[in-house]
């Protein structure tokens, strides 16, 4: 694409890493580079002769129609030939993804407990971290992403003990229920199918409870798993924590070895102060019993011992403080916990005609991601997930994501690339004969929209970088206001450049398509 090129060529001319900016005064050009000042520390020469002297290198290069300086700056204003060449490119291959990189990544995100129908708030962390998978295997990164099941501990057992409670009761015994246990309409749901699958004996003998719960868990993480295939979800590994935690003596054997592990009080402490943390943690009980944080170590171990390059982990925003106990842990086994990045997804707020949204009768005391789904669709729930950084509050209300207008950026993104087919349709040419048809030259009130479509890669790797797909949404709804604009001053049918102004049309389509699909939305060609 266009940066890649003018990037790699100056790189190579100058033997330097250098930086491209967009200049704010599209006057100055396509690209502007400081480049200048960086040279003039290590050759001692005042940065505006410097800037002069690449220049006069540069204004013989088929890349630039002109090349400027401005006080030290370099301003790069592209030639015709590369943006035909760029456009051609688009139009044979679409926006392909990038020669593959020498770095493995494992993402973790969701892992939410297997004990109930996923929330709107884990949602939002599942839309970010799918968007984040898409976004790296266009770049090249070899990704896996993982879901670590919750399938161990408390919670799991007042899962069974829930379902064991409903069935009873459902069967007319006298139920004395716990303070804290599990309640909903999924749960008396649980029950029924457990009656139906074992009969209403497993109901009658506390015995089995652990028997509940795991048929529970697995009718759970079922859904979970259709939840999240109904918003294009798929994840490449599912880890049992159950399973994991099988391992969890070699790993308090390693942190022992280290020095991580102290005992006080009965208890087995980690010394996560070493690591920043506030206070040390406890990872084994007096009881014998081990912590939450034993079972994330055990899983952290694993992680690391399958040696990915990086780590990445999405984490509610309610998990903030676990971060430094982790990475202590990941050091006390002698691994780097600077390789391993935590994201946090903060919650979020619905509101329905101003109002609170109503809470799911189904699931209790939270609203379900699922009811949401099917109220506005996929596309409008994950564009408005990913409208934000992940790590700020979200609040927005359902019904303005209905509307079939320009305040829905989602319907307007759409709206914009469905233009460009109708135009198509009604031009009568065939597809492929536009994509063959030769390009002679950009009209300047084509070449901004042009320049913006071919933007798209550099956007997706400044969003990858960032972690933020606000970027690509801000980018779409910035391109789609630049072919309406385009759209609504200019006559493109019956013109003599009909099939040339359409061809580069079809170069915009194809970066709002593949903007779209790396936030895991199907564009739209008719509406």
């Amino acid at each position: 694409m266009l940066y890649s090129k003018v990037k790699e060529h100056l790189d190579a001319l100058l033997e330097c890493d250098v930086v491209l900016e967009r200049p704010k005064n599209r006057d100055f050009g396509h690209f502007a580079t400081p480049v200048a000042f960086t040279l003039a520390k290590i050759e001692r020469k005042n940065p505006k002769i410097l800037s002069e002297e690449i220049a006069q290198k540069l204004r013989d290069c088929h890349l630039f129609a002109k090349v400027e300086t401005l006080n030290g700056y370099i301003n790069l204003t592209l030639s015709q030939e590369l943006f035909l060449q760029a456009i051609q490119e688009v139009v044979d291959c679409g926006f392909m993804p990038q020669t593959p990189k020498d770095h493995k990544i494992l993402l973790e995100y969701v892992s939410a407990n297997p004990t109930g129908p996923l929330h709107i708030g884990h949602a939002r962390g599942a839309v970010f971290g799918d968007a984040l998978y898409k976004m790296a295997k266009f770049l090249g990164y070899e990704i896996s992403s993982e879901y670590y099941i919750n399938d161990a501990g408390s919670q799991i057992q007042m899962l069974g003990l829930s379902i064991y409670l409903a069935g009873r009761e459902a069967l007319g015994f006298e139920v004395e229920y716990p303070e804290v246990y599990y309640r909903g309409e999924y749960i008396n749901e649980i029950a029924y199918k457990a009656q139906e699958h074992f009969g209403k004996a497993v109901f009658e003998d506390e015995g089995q409870i652990a028997v509940l719960a795991e048929f529970g868990k697995d009718l759970m993480l079922e859904e979970i798993q259709q939840n999240l295939q109904s918003v294009g979800i798929v994840f490449d590994n599912f880890v049992s924590e159950k399973k994991i935690f099988q391992r969890w003596d070699r790993a308090l054997e390693e942190l022992r070895a280290n020095g991580g592990i102290y005992t006080q009080e009965g208890k087995l402490w980690l010394k996560s102060t070493q690591y920043g943390d506030e206070k040390d943690r406890v990872v084994v009980r007096e009881s014998g019993e081990p912590t939450y944080l034993a079972g994330d170590i055990t899983y952290h171990q694993d992680k690391f011992e399958r040696n990915f390059d990086s780590y990445i982990n999405i984490w509610g925003a309610d998990h903030h403080g676990y971060i430094s106990r982790v990475k202590a842990s990941i050091e006390f086994l002698g691994y780097d916990s600077s390789k391993l990045e935590i994201l946090l997804s903060q919650m979020v707020k619905l509101l329905k005609e101003g109002k609170p949204y109503k809470m799911s009768k189904r699931a209790g005391n939270f609203i379900l991601m699922q009811d949401v789904v099917e109220e506005i669709g996929a596309d409008a729930l994950r564009f408005i997930f990913l409208s934000k950084r992940a790590d700020t509050s979200l609040e927005f209300d359902v019904d303005a994501l209905k509307k079939q207008d320009s305040s829905n950026p989602i319907f307007y993104i759409h709206y914009a690339n469905a233009r460009i087919y109708s135009l198509i349709h009604k031009s009568g040419v065939e597809l492929e004969e536009l994509k063959a048809e030769p390009l002679h030259k950009i009209e300047d009130k084509l070449e901004e929209l042009l320049f913006a479509s071919l933007q798209l890669p550099f956007v997706i790797a400044n969003a990858f970088a960032e972690r933020s797909a606000l970027k690509i949404c801000d980018y779409l709804k910035a391109l789609a206001s630049l072919l309406h604009n385009f759209y609504n001053s200019e006559k493109i049918l019956g013109q003599d450049n009909q099939n040339q102004i359409l061809k580069a049309l079809l170069c915009v389509s194809m970066a709002i398509e593949r903007g779209l699909k790396i936030l895991g939305i199907q564009a739209k060609r008719a509406m």
